[in-house]
């Protein structure tokens, strides 16, 4: 429910007396939109499969940022470490992952 609160403006007379007069608000005549059933969805089907696609490439990326676990504990290889999946490939997919989302954020 909307309270109806009435603004008040003062105007002076001739006389020097001041009279107060409630006016209304061009707001309040307004009805306020209840969400409801009636109310559209923001987003569709098309939009929620770009967003469950591009999560899928954010968690792909993730997974394959994992490893570079040493075989050897007294050695290190930085091949393994700084391998071109690691370091290329897996940040590409966490960025599409993004781009894809955004788009079906805006997506109408």
């Amino acid at each position: 429910m909307t309270k109806k609160t009435a603004k008040k403006t003062v105007i002076t007379t001739n006389k020097g007396k001041k009279v107060v007069t409630p006016t209304v608000s061009k707001t309040s005549g307004k009805k306020s939109q209840v969400v409801g059933n009636n109310a559209p969805m923001l987003f569709n089907k098309t939009n929620f499969m770009y967003m469950a696609i591009g999560a899928g490439l954010i968690l792909l990326g993730m997974i394959m940022m994992l490893g570079g676990k040493q075989p050897d504990p007294n050695e290190w290889d930085p091949s393994i470490t700084y391998s071109a999946r690691i370091t290329i490939l897996a940040p590409l997919l966490i960025l599409s992952g993004l781009v894809v989302n955004i788009f079906a954020i805006f997506k109408k």
